[in-house]
Order: structure tokens, then sequence, then C-alpha cells
């Protein structure tokens, strides 16, 4: 409205339209609820306008999502629905749902708002700033057929009887026009204000794309980790196999070559294909350890603490399987903290404890080592946070200068069959 062509663009027109609608569809709501309260308090009775009451109740829903619907006219932004999809089908487990919902009760009231006080409200404002100046401007016309050519009333309050003054008022009527396009403007703003504030807050858009956010984070993690396994599975059983097979290949071809040169290059081939294969078991364990997926994440620790160059004491009070996100972010926590322990530490051993109670997972890495850790240092545990905040976990750290450092994992969790 600011802008300087704003009487010339199409938004006067939206507003006028906007307005226009509101008042006809209040009219109609308010024929609609009152004709349902009556009808259902004379039925109530006989029970059968418990249903007529019951809808007079959920009255709200239709009218919120045509109201969220007229907001496109002048409002760019999409209102979006606040109401969650029930979680069972049927009628039963809708009506449950939406009563149990104060976003319902809040659109009833607008409902009741909107049938007895805002379509007056939509009517005088598009009578004010569009009716009236366009019959003003219309009375030329009008005293040349309503009034035979001879007078013309204005509004009902006035008459003209000479032509100059029907020429004038129709002047008039034309420079009423811009500021009433602005009243409408204003009008429809307020009215489309107050409809997103009940029907539509920012506040539960903003929610409602936190929680998206939230459960597209999970389903990118979900994602990766079944792509990371099945990257190992094709390793270990494609690639790992063949180099097998080529090192077996190799080892009877240099027991069959006689002393030589060939003999020679058969030995160092043989020894290369050995270390090929060595590193590429490194590599399958490190995406994602066959231990980890068939025995769970107490067997892919005490593996881990076992392949650590520092001495590692392990202590976890785990019953059974937990769900594979978890195992795999926890079982890689542990992996990264153990290698920091060994590559930056200086620590002479290492523990790793914790267990599954009261619906939390929770791990604990310490070791002796002279402290001063920090997590974004190059340490790798930063992407690791992130991959734990994604199942509501947390991860903390904490390393005074000297030591030692300890490494904390809560995660909140449910045991799960394998």
């Amino acid at each position: 409205m600011s802008r300087p062509g704003y009487v010339l663009s199409p938004w006067p027109w939206r507003a006028a339209g906007y307005l226009l609608t509101g008042a006809l569809t209040g009219a109609v709501v308010l024929v609609g609820v009152v004709v349902s309260l009556v009808a259902g308090g004379v039925l109530a009775l006989a029970l059968v306008g418990l249903p007529l009451l019951l809808g007079t109740a959920l009255a709200g829903l239709p009218v919120a999502r045509l109201e969220r619907w007229r907001l496109r006219l002048v409002d760019r932004d999409p209102a979006a629905d606040p109401h969650p999809t029930p979680a069972a089908p049927g009628l039963r487990a809708w009506l449950t749902t939406r009563l149990r919902e104060r976003a319902t009760w809040r659109e009833l009231g607008h409902t009741l708002l909107f049938a007895g006080l805002l379509w007056p409200v939509d009517a005088l404002a598009l009578t004010a700033g569009l009716l009236a100046p366009a019959a003003v401007t219309a009375t030329p016309l009008l005293m040349a057929t309503a009034g035979g050519g001879e007078e013309a009333k204005i509004l009902k309050l006035w008459t003209v009887t000479t032509w100059p003054s029907a020429a004038g008022a129709a002047l008039l009527g034309l420079l009423l026009l811009a500021p009433g396009a602005y009243l409408l403007g204003v009008a429809a703003g307020a009215r489309a204000g107050l409809t997103r504030l009940l029907l539509a807050p920012r506040e539960a858009e903003l929610g409602a794309r936190v929680t998206e956010l939230t459960r597209s984070r999970a389903r990118l993690v979900d994602a990766f980790e079944a792509e990371r396994r099945r990257i190992e599975r094709d390793l270990h059983d494609g690639a790992q196999q063949r180099l097998v097979a080529l090192t077996m290949t190799l080892g009877l071809a240099r027991l069959d070559a006689p002393p030589g040169p060939l003999a020679d290059r058969l030995a160092q081939a043989h020894d290369e294909a050995g270390r090929a294969l060595r590193e590429l078991r490194e590599l399958i364990h490190g995406i994602h350890p066959q231990v980890l997926a068939d025995y769970g994440l107490g067997a892919a620790v005490a593996d881990a603490a076992d392949r650590s160059a520092v001495p590692v004491d392990v202590d976890l009070d785990l019953t059974g399987r937990l769900p594979t996100p978890v195992e795999a972010a926890a079982y890689f926590v542990v992996c990264e903290a153990l290698a920091n322990v060994a590559r930056h530490s200086g620590a002479s051993r290492a523990r790793v404890g914790g267990g599954h109670h009261d619906g939390r997972l929770l791990l604990e890495v310490r070791d002796d080592g002279r402290g001063g850790a920090r997590a974004g240092e190059g340490s790798g545990l930063t992407g690791l946070a992130d991959r734990v905040s994604v199942l509501d976990g947390r991860l903390t750290l904490s390393s005074p200068v000297g030591g030692p450092t300890l490494l904390r994992v809560e995660i909140p969790c449910a045991p799960c069959s394998p």
C-alpha cells in the first residue's frame, strides 16, 4: 500500500473481492449456525438433534478451511492447516482427534465471531470504500436514466437537479475512489491479519516446519545408514571375495613357480593383494561393521575396544538390541572417541561404560590423558553430535587441561527385537 502505484494495481480490487466474499459468506454462515442451533435445540429431546449440535460444534472446520483459502486474495503467504492427520482411520478416530484439538475450538470461536460481527464490518468497509464513491461517480448516469434527465439522488442524502452539478458529483466520486482504495486495503489487511491470527498463527506454522525439518533429518539419517549398509554388503560380497580369490590364486601360482624372477614377481603380487585385502576389510569395517548388524552394540563396542591402540576397558549393561539408528550412532561415537584417544590424548588407558536404563541409552568414554580436547577442532565429533541430535539425544564433552577427558552420550530409545 505504500507504493505509488497501489491505486492502479490489482490489489484494491483483490481487497474488494476479499471483503465482498467475506460479507456474502458471513451472511450464509449466520443463517446456517442459527438454523442448526435452533433445530438442534428443539430436536435434542428426541436425540435427533444431537448430530445437529455436534455439527454446529464442528462448523468451524469448513468455515476455517474456506477462510484460509480466501486469504490468498490478499496474502501471498499460504496459511497452513493446523490439524494433524488422525492416528487411525475411521469416523470415530477423526471425531475424537478433532474434538480434542484446541484449533477446532478456536475455529468455532472464529466462526461465531465471523457470523455475528465480522461480515457486517466487511460489508460496511466495502460500502464506504467502493460502493459509495462508485454511486457518486454514477450520478450523471442515474440522472439520465432513473431521473429522466431532471434530477438524481446521491446516496439518498441530497438531490442534484442540474447537469453541471451532476458532473461535479461525478468528479467528486472519482476523487473519492483513491482514498476508498486505501480504505479497502486497510480493512482487508486488518481482516486478513485477524483471520490468520485465529486460524493459522505463524507460530503454529513455524512449529509444523520445525517438526517436518526434524522428520526429514531423521529420514535422511535413516537413508544414509541404509546406504552405508548396502555399500558394506556390496564390498563384502563382491570386491572382497574377488580379492580373496585373487590372493589364493597368486599364492598357488607362487608355490608352483620355480625359483627366479617370476617367483619373485608372484611373491610381490601376492603380498600386495594381501595388503589390499586387509585395507578393504578395514574400509568395510569403518563403513558399517557386520558385528554391529549381527550381534548389536555391545559386541561392536567390544570389537572396537580390541582394535584400539590404547587398552580399553568395556563395561556396558545392555540386555537387548536397540533401534538400528541408535546403535549405529552410538557405535560411531565410541569409535571416533577411541580414535581421538589414540591420536591426541597421550592416554595409557581408556574406559567405555554405560547401559540402557529408564528408556535412555547412556554411554561414557573416559581416558586418563592430557585433556584439553575440543569438539570442533578436527575431532570429527561435530557431525556425530548432529547425528545424535536427530535422535533427540545429547552429546557432551568434558576435557579440562591436564585431564581426564569424558565424552558422554544420551539417546532416548526403547529396546527392540533384533
